[in-house]
């Protein structure tokens, strides 16, 4: 009885959140809203009276699980429905296409990239996307007279033939009108939030240290790995890294959120009582992801990073694929335009469940493979993602790399490294060039073992291969044939039952890493 306890309870935690995240879907591609909505809510609560009514037998409990699922998929579609309605601004329409002037603030780091910056600006109750020129000297908490031609995003197709959603991408960012190299005139400065000011002063002259004490393209990659400022890395240098696979280590995936929060704790372990430690590392968790932008790469990693904390400060068991689910259900409420619109919340979750389910799997495969410098854990966790974002990566990007897990192997070792490095003569730096100068030299060395690597496997024939664009249909083939491998392995029903990979207590990379050393 108490099994099916357990298993009623994971089957309704998972229920509930495949009919919120489809109410979500179904709402963003499709026509339907608030009546639908509320529709499949009264169905659901009426369905809910009734098995009530009925006592517990198996037919009221599926008919139980019937009505979660339609009730939570009504407030999925009436969450979007809601999200919807800041779309468009009636006032705004009217002058999309003429030239005005606007004042606002710019409220987020402007994002600079490698011919332009983006700044996002607050005018009034609507942000704007505002693109100027690269260098320029505005700043966040800069107050602007804005005089340009209002527009409004369109999609567009990439180079290899996939047509993205542009709008839909700027809606997940809270943007739905956008202006191109207006004129800009700074009224006032240090408008924004105080602490937010602070923080990312501290990373300008981190990046500053850095920049005087290391050549290019070698301070571009230390600041993408530490700081995720893919922009820093050059178009050339961007290209060789999308090419090998490994353009995730300057996007901060989660796995460079985890060493850093893996270095907190070691740091936080000397200083604090479990309690304090939670609080002072959830903390730091926070002020990270401010400092690096707060993507659903790294919102997504943090959640997770916390309810780790959380698990190993209290005492407490956390399942990952539990707080996986919950972390992105999480975001997706927050922000339902993630769901569809934003490739790297898909793509971060979906690697993350290739941890979860198929590193066991792979592991069995790849035992005769040293541990030595945690190859063996690198080189299943590659393999893991790698199978598990394929079907998603060639429908989003059309682009795959055939060497990423050989690339992978040979240069992850040395992330960690120089992570480590950099944030140290970053830091020296600030203090004394001088001292920051010599502990430059070594991080050069091992920013250039990464660079060299993915320039030498670059030029491999056949690096990487494009694929023409196919039906989405193919996407959800791809991922049935995975679930039916991974039925076939596990012999179990691993989402409802009480299964060793639904109670795995570490998080992300970790998971993979103790799972291998206790099989060892």
């Amino acid at each position: 009885m108490d099994w099916y306890v357990v298993c009623m309870e994971g089957l309704y935690f998972y229920i509930g959140t495949i009919g919120f995240v489809l109410g979500v879907a179904g709402a963003s591609m499709y026509e339907i809203g608030l009546y639908e909505g509320l529709f499949l809510v009264l169905l659901g609560v009426a369905l809910l009276v009734v098995c009530g009514r009925e006592g517990s037998t198996f037919f009221s409990a599926s008919f139980f699980v019937c009505a979660t699922f339609l009730l939570v998929c009504g407030i999925g579609i009436i969450r979007f429905d809601f999200e919807r309605i800041g779309e468009v601004n009636l006032l705004y329409e009217t002058i999309v296409g003429t030239e005005v002037t606007v004042e606002g603030t710019v409220v987020r780091e402007p994002d600079t990239r490698e011919v332009s910056t983006h700044l996002y600006v607050q005018v009034a109750d609507e942000l704007l996307l505002v693109t100027t020129h690269r260098y320029n000297n505005v700043s966040y908490g800069d107050q602007l007279k804005i005089t340009g031609v209002l527009k409004k995003p369109e999609a567009f197709t990439t180079d290899l033939g996939r047509t993205f959603n542009y709008p839909g991408y700027l809606h997940a960012r809270g943007v739905s009108y956008s202006m191109t190299f207006p004129v800009l005139e700074i009224l006032v400065s240090d408008q924004g939030n105080v602490f937010m000011a602070h923080v990312l002063h501290g990373k300008e002259q981190f990046m500053k240290s850095l920049e005087l004490v290391l050549p290019e393209p070698h301070v571009g990659l230390a600041e993408g790995l530490l700081l995720g400022v893919k922009q820093a890395l050059g178009g050339d240098l961007e290209i060789i890294f999308r090419k090998t696979g490994i353009i995730h280590i300057v996007v901060l995936s989660g796995y460079n959120v985890m060493l850093v929060v893996v270095f907190i704790t070691y740091i936080l372990s000397f200083l604090f009582t479990h309690r304090m430690r939670f609080v002072f590392g959830l903390a730091s968790i926070i002020v990270f992801a401010l400092l690096v932008g707060l993507s659903a790469t790294v919102v997504r990693a943090s959640i997770m990073a916390g309810l780790l904390l959380f698990a190993r400060s209290f005492g407490r068991t956390y399942a990952v694929l539990r707080a996986l689910i919950f972390a992105g259900v999480v975001m997706v409420l927050i922000n339902p335009y993630l769901l569809i619109y934003d490739v790297g919340f898909q793509l971060s979750f979906t690697a993350s469940l290739g941890l979860i389910f198929l590193a066991p799997m792979i592991e069995r495969w790849v035992g005769v493979i040293p541990t030595t410098l945690g190859l063996r854990e690198i080189l299943t966790a590659t393999i893991a993602t790698q199978i598990f974002v394929t079907p998603l990566l060639l429908y989003q990007i059309g682009e795959l790399s055939l060497i990423s897990i050989i690339v992978n192997v040979l240069v992850l070792p040395m992330v960690p490294v120089a992570m480590l490095l950099t944030f140290i003569t970053g830091l020296v730096g600030m203090i004394s060039i001088q001292i920051g100068l010599l502990l430059g030299y070594i991080t050069y060395f091992s920013l250039t073992y990464i660079i060299g690597i993915a320039t030498f496997f670059s030029h491999v024939p056949m690096a990487s291969v494009t694929v023409p664009v196919f039906s989405v249909c193919w996407v959800f083939v791809g991922y049935g044939m995975l679930c039916l491998g991974l039925y076939h392995f596990y012999k179990i029903n691993v989402l409802f039952a009480v299964s060793d990979v639904t109670y795995w207590v570490i998080e992300e990379e970790e998971v993979v890493i103790q799972k291998l050393r206790a099989r060892s």
